[in-house]
């Protein structure tokens, strides 16, 4: 049987990294991705700026979309920054605006989306990270963030069992510039095997291509050594 194509997709952060593989990902499939993003992708997917630590400003963006678009089909939320240090360290602005950004930016994302995947059966895929199911030190804000991600997820699959489908993704380290811009000892060592993010985006597509009611509910997906799992 011919797999349907994956309709309108919101990926948060989008615009770079795993995001931009995601949209990638889904324009293969025959879905029209949109980017979420506070910058511009550098494809030619559709995007919308916004700061996700404006919760309320990205809810807007999210009906504002749905309204465009004849409605959602899909939620992508793939956005997440990191401050890294101990916690005496990093600024209380830094460290709030982690768990913000990861956490309740993508709570608000999949709230205003709810209503609109509701009308098709739609899916979500929410991206955690090993550090949501173990932790490191000088990374209390990152892991903070990806443990609520973790929690809200599982929650949400119970609460909207049957109405939408919900996927965790737990992602490893990836090859994306997330780790550009820090102090050396929180890189990656040079030998450090990473996992191309169009490995993982390919992920998340298999996982929104589910038959309705087949649910994917946690998916990890890693290079062979990695070391921050399990």
């Amino acid at each position: 049987m011919a797999e349907a194509d994956l309709g309108t997709v919101i990926v948060t952060g989008g615009a770079s990294g795993l995001g931009a593989a995601v949209c990638n990902a889904v324009s293969e499939a025959g879905g029209a991705p949109i980017a979420l993003d506070r910058n511009r992708p550098a494809g030619e997917h559709a995007w919308r700026e916004v700061d996700l630590a404006d919760t309320r400003r990205a809810e807007a963006v999210v009906h504002e979309v749905a309204e465009e678009h004849g409605g959602l089909d899909a939620v992508v939320t793939a956005a997440g920054i990191d401050a890294c240090g101990r916690l005496e360290e990093v600024a209380p602005e830094q460290w709030e605006r982690v768990v913000t950004v990861n956490l309740l930016g993508t709570v608000a994302v999949v709230r205003a989306a709810l209503s609109h995947l509701e009308e098709v059966g739609g899916r979500v895929v929410t991206v955690g990270s090993t550090l949501g199911l173990r932790v490191l030190s000088d990374a209390s804000a990152y892991c903070a963030s990806k443990f609520g991600v973790v929690g809200f997820t599982r929650s949400l699959a119970l609460e909207t069992a049957g109405r939408i489908g919900v996927t965790l993704l737990i992602p490893g380290g990836m090859q994306t510039a997330f780790f550009d811009g820090r102090q050396e000892q929180y890189k990656p060592p040079p030998d450090a095997v990473l996992a191309p993010p169009q490995e993982v985006a390919a992920a998340v597509a298999f996982a929104l291509r589910r038959p309705p009611r087949i649910e994917l509910r946690e998916l990890v997906v890693c290079p062979a050594a990695e070391t921050s799992w399990p």
